[in-house]
């Protein structure tokens, strides 16, 4: 029997009904692996891990490191996309410093919510939570020096209005850098439904 596709706001309403439960209980989470055990096997520093209250770390959903093609620079405006508790963002706020400034956009209020929490338990002032889609920044252009992304592009269904929006908030000499996972050629749309909801 064949399966309805879904539409892009019933995407973004599983996306956020899933994230919802990460945010509120994170170890109700089966299918994706969560916690700071699956930051280190990621590849994120050991120290910087057991550095972030479990607030911050037993919420991370993120697929990679972001940071290991380059390390954000004191001073810099960095953007995480899909920020979540704020893992990444909190991670970018210590490397650049009080003269840089982080922004951290999610769609998921309860993310949001716990990232501002975490931000305010660490005293990290130059860190904001944006409630918000990437699709729709409400960023100034030639704004940002680095943006990045943690396992959140292929949860987007229309990734080339994301790109649209990230490329113009670049500076010039800006960064991208994304950690993210992809389907095989050889996945069929079958496969595919029978893992279940579309983040999966």
């Amino acid at each position: 029997m064949p399966h309805a596709t879904p539409t892009p706001d019933d995407l973004r309403t599983s996306l956020i009904d899933r994230f919802r439960m990460a945010a509120t209980t994170p170890a109700s989470e089966r299918k994706f692996p969560v916690g700071p055990e699956s930051a280190s096997r990621l590849g994120h520093d050991d120290a910087e891990i057991d550095a972030l209250p479990t607030s911050v770390t037993d919420y991370f959903c993120g697929v990679g490191d972001p940071f290991s093609p380059g390390q954000p620079q004191s001073g810099e405006m960095v953007l995480d996309l899909g920020c979540g508790a704020g893992f990444d963002t909190l991670l970018d706020a210590r490397r650049v410093g009080q003269t840089g400034r982080v922004i951290g956009i999610d769609r998921t209020p309860e993310m949001a919510a716990t990232a501002r929490r975490n931000a305010d338990r660490l005293g990290s002032s130059n860190v904001e939570i944006v409630l918000g889609e990437t699709e729709r920044l409400p960023l100034c252009d030639a704004s940002m020096d680095l943006v990045i992304s943690n396992g959140v592009f292929n949860l987007c269904p229309d990734k080339p209005r994301v790109l649209a929006e990230v490329f113009p908030v670049l500076t010039p000499g800006g960064r991208l850098q994304v950690d993210d996972i992809l389907l095989h050629e050889d996945v069929t749309p079958e496969d595919v439904a029978g893992e279940g909801r579309w983040s999966d």
